[in-house]
Order: C-alpha cells, then structure tokens, then sequence
C-alpha cells in the first residue's frame, strides 16, 4: 500500500482505528501536490462517496475531486430537491381536494420563493451532514478543481498533477434538451432550471412522459400551474398502472397529450408553442424538456486515457465497473448504470473494489424503481410483456383499490397492484403498483423476486390490517380463488 505523503506541519487527525495518517485540514487547504494515492475518486455524490468508503474500508488512501457543488445530482439538482417540493406541493394539493367534507380544508397561493429556500436549506443541511461529515469520519479528504487526464495514466486537477494507482469515474449525469427544430430560439427548462424559478408560471407545457416529466408536471401543477404533457405517459409502466395515473393526471387537470413533439417556437404574444407529430398544437407560458440525460464527460479527456464512450457520452464498462483502461473505473449514471442513487453507490463499491485489485460485480436482483407521483408508481422484476418475452408461461392478478381496505377507509378511488407470476412454479417475477405510498410497498415485493418466493409464501405471510403493505398479500391470493374474502379472512 503507498501511503501519502504528510507535512510535518500537518498534525495527525485521524484516529488511529482508521489506520491512515491523513489531515482532514486537507479537506480545506488540498493534499500535498507530491502525494500518491491508492485511489482517486472524480465526483462526490452518490458513486462517489461510495467508492472512497469502500477505499477507506480497506485500509488504502483515496482522494475525491469535485469541481462543482459537494453531493452530485441527487443531493443538489435530482432526488432530494425534487421529492422536497412535490411532498409540499402534495399537502396543498390534497387540502384543496379534501374527500373529508366533515372535515374541511382549504389550500392557498404559494409563496414560492419562501418554498425554494426552505428546499435550499435542507440541502445545505444534508451537505453537511451526509457528505463533508461522511468524508471527515472516513478520512478522505475532497479537493475542489476540474479534473481532466491528459493520457492514461496522468490525472490533473486545475492544471496540477495528480497521481494515483487507480481510478474511478463517478461524475454522473445531466439533463438533455430534445434537439427539435426551433429549440435554439427558445430557454427551456430542466428538471434542474424549473427548480429554481422564482415565480411560478401561469402555463407549462412538459415534454416528456417518463419519471421525471411525470414529476415535474404533477409537482406544478399541484403548485397551481396549468400543465399539459406531450408524449407516451409512463412508456416502461404495466398498461394498469399507467391507466391509474392517467386517470388521476385528469383528476388534477393536467391535460395529456401522447404523441411526439415535432417542432417548437416561440409565439409573438410570448408564449411557447408545441407542434405533434400528428399535427395537435400546444401551448404555454414555459417550456419543461424532460426527454432523457447524457453523461457529464465531456471534459474530462476520455480519449486521452483511452477510455470508450457511448453516442451519448455514457463511459462503457465491464461486468466489474472497468473501463477499457484498465487502470479507470466508472460507477454511477457515468457508467451507463440504472439511473437510481441506490444503484450509483452500490456501483460506487464495486468500481473501488475492483480499482483496488479485489472485482466484484453488482447484484441487479429484485432492483426496484419508483416515481414519486401522487400515486406513487412502483415496480420491481418483469413486467407481463418482459415475462412473457423471455419465456415464462405467464399468470397475472390484478389487485384494485376498491379492493384494498387502506384505499377504501382512506376515500381514495385510485390504486392498483399487478403481480406477475410463472404459472408452473407459481414464483413471483414481478410487482407493479400505482398506489399511495406504493414505494414502501414495493420493500417487501423486492424480497419476494430476489429471493424466489412464491405466490403462496406471500399469501400465507403475515401483513397487518389496514396497511396499504396489505395489498401485496390480498393480490396473491387471488392465485388461489378470485371470489371476494372478509377483510382479512
């Protein structure tokens, strides 16, 4: 193990259980220049983090290079900010759609920056807590510069070498504009922008009908703008649940259109114009373009090192998180990987593992995903077309909320559960939900497809009444007879 180097006027102030001298002032003032790590890690989200604690774990030096905001895409532009707002933008919402008529609410205007600095605060607070803490307690410090190799072996950090044994790429991911015709002559915005607006907007046309335009339309709306969404609603979710939230999009007055964007201009009266393939015209006083992301490698001299990316930019690497320099890692959404931050540190272990002379691979079992939607949607394992597809002799149940006892008490009319199942051995393969607080559901419905468990284990399991977790048992046994049971009987 190459230790790095230490200034003798650098105090030791690591805890010896740690079993390296490293001065967490370096966090501040930056590691020697003549240091030699084990590991340097570029990035410091998710992936990130992950690989300089598994670094750490086993005794070896690792460095992390961030050249912006500490935290990466979920803490500061993705998952924290985003769930922040559509959690506040949802308790306006159900005051103002109360099903309680003995009880009643009312929601009012929105002071939206008052919004933006409360979601600010719980970021900056997380910062902290969750990163500068973390790093701090694990003894690897963070040095701020733009990292770029200049050929494959040489990494430099603000015009300044840097070297190490190894490294991993964990630089993550950023939003895509669609390159219609007529996007350059307007400022759209971004799951990132959006979140930052200082007012809100009368109108917004949303491009886009995966996770995030799902979220971004229904947060905003909820906030009291007039949405419409333009293409296929939930593309990759099973027809029931889709058909669930299409239901509720009406409900709250978000109007769908599913066709493709074409074209897009700017009107003279100032608003934003959206052209159809199938000639619909629609329009809004802001534009959100929610189509997909591309890799952030656009500066970090790939080619240099030898490393390959895909056409948008995504670094391709091996079962092991290995790259085609041997000596470079990539983890994260940089790696082409689900886009999830559970996903992003279990690569981030992997590629520091592996970096560091000990590959592994990462289990995707029962890999679960969820869009934060009111509903929420759920899913984990294979849908019935992806079942089928693969050649599993199908047999599915559909489990509906006038069927849940959690919906009914609760006055909610939309909801759905799917499991899919191998008619011969009668083991699960999937679980698809659009239910509230389907994501919490969908813990126990990993299990079941990780492990291989039955129709009948889940069935003959214990679930607690008048739970929306309920749902997963009362749906499989369905398997068993389809004539109605007695509450819990």
């Amino acid at each position: 193990m190459v230790r790095p180097a230490r200034s003798a006027s650098s105090p030791i102030c690591i805890p010896a259980c740690y079993g390296l001298d490293l001065d967490l002032r370096w966090n501040v003032y930056g590691p020697p220049m003549d240091t030699m790590w084990d590991l340097v890690v570029i990035g410091s989200g998710g992936a990130a983090m992950a690989a300089g604690i598994e670094a750490r774990s086993r005794g070896r030096s690792v460095l992390l290079v961030e050249h912006g905001a500490l935290g990466g895409t979920c803490l500061n532009v993705g998952c924290v900010p985003s769930k922040n707002l559509l959690a506040a933008a949802g308790r306006r919402h159900r005051a103002s759609v109360n099903p309680f008529p003995s009880t009643p609410t009312n929601a009012g205007g929105v002071d939206l920056q008052a919004l933006m600095a409360q979601k600010q605060e719980l970021i900056d607070r997380l910062r902290q807590a969750k990163y500068t803490n973390v790093a701090d307690a694990h003894g690897f410090p963070i040095r701020t510069g733009h990292a770029r190799f200049v050929d494959e072996q040489t990494l430099q950090v603000g015009g300044e070498t840097v070297a190490a044994a190894a490294y991993v790429v964990a630089t993550g991911s950023t939003a895509h504009t669609a390159d219609l015709p007529g996007m350059g002559t307007l400022d759209p915005l971004t799951s990132t922008t959006a979140m930052e607006l200082p007012a809100l907007p009368a109108s917004m046309v949303v491009l886009g009908g995966g996770d995030v335009g799902l979220e971004q339309a229904q947060l905003w709306a909820h906030l009291g703008v007039q949405v419409t969404l333009v293409g296929r609603l939930a593309p990759r979710a099973e027809p029931e649940v889709a058909d669930v939230l299409r239901a509720v999009f009406a409900d709250d007055g978000i109007a769908v259109v599913e066709e493709r964007a074409v074209e897009v201009e700017q009107t003279a009266a100032g608003t934003v114009l959206v052209r159809t393939d199938r000639g619909t015209e629609v329009s809004g006083q802001r534009l959100l373009v929610a189509t997909g992301r591309h890799a952030n490698t656009d500066s970090l001299g790939l080619d240099a090192a030898g490393v390959t990316t895909n056409d948008r930019g995504f670094i391709t690497v091996d079962e092991h998180q290995r790259t085609s320099n041997p000596r470079i890692y990539a983890a994260g959404d940089v790696s082409g990987a689900p886009q999830h931050v559970y996903v992003a540190a279990q690569t981030g272990h992997v590629a520091a593992a592996g970096a560091l002379g000990e590959p592994g691979t990462v289990d995707y079992r029962g890999l679960p995903a969820v869009t934060f939607t009111n509903p929420q949607l759920a899913s984990v394992g294979l849908t019935e077309a992806q079942a089928l597809a693969v050649g599993h002799d199908c047999d599915c149940r559909v489990l509906r909320a006038g069927d849940i006892p959690r919906a009914l008490v609760n006055r909610d009319p939309h909801g759905v559960l799917k499991l899919v199942v191998d008619a011969r051995t009668r083991k699960i393969l999937g679980v698809h939900a659009a239910l509230d607080g389907a994501g919490d559901v969908i813990l126990a419905a990993t299990y079941a497809v990780k492990y291989g468990l039955s129709v009948d284990d889940v069935a003959d399991t214990w679930a607690p009444y008048l739970t929306m977790s309920e749902s997963l048992r009362i749906c499989a046994g369905l398997f068993r007879s389809d004539k109605p049971t007695s509450c819990c009987a």
